[in-house]
């Protein structure tokens, strides 16, 4: 059996080079910087800081698949952000707190999650290497 009819699932799974494993992280951390910062803009600027930070979201997850050329790459600062966010949900014993209990704080972390998944299925899956094999060549 030659290697263009091997399938993808039945190859090996390769371990990731150093630059890209820098560039997952990279964007994990690019993706818990959004997420405080637009935990920060979303309830200042009500609505339009919920659209510009769910936006700058978006951005960077669809930005980091596109530059890494895999779901991986818009999977990695969505962990990033919803790490970020749940660490800022929790309450402090001094009782300070980012999120209020409002709508725009609900809807800025089901957005949120909305926006990651979304990404991360627009995301660049493997494409097949070499030539299109169709039936009646």
């Amino acid at each position: 059996m030659s290697d263009r009819t091997t399938s993808a699932l039945a190859q090996p799974m390769q371990r990731p080079s150093l630059g890209r494993a820098a560039a997952y992280l990279g964007l994990f951390v690019l993706g818990a910087v959004v997420g405080v910062a637009g935990a920060l803009v979303q309830s200042g600027w009500f609505p339009g800081g919920l659209l510009l930070a769910l936006a700058g979201e978006a951005g960077l997850c669809l930005g980091g698949g596109r530059a890494v050329g895999s779901r991986g790459g818009a999977v990695a600062p969505a962990g990033g952000w919803m790490l970020a966010v749940i660490l800022l949900t929790a309450s402090r014993p001094e009782g300070d707190f980012v999120f209020a209990a409002g709508s725009g704080s609900y809807l800025f972390l089901l957005g949120g999650m909305a926006v990651a998944v979304i990404c991360a299925t627009l995301g660049r899956g493997r494409q097949p290497s070499g030539d299109g094999a169709r039936l009646g060549k």
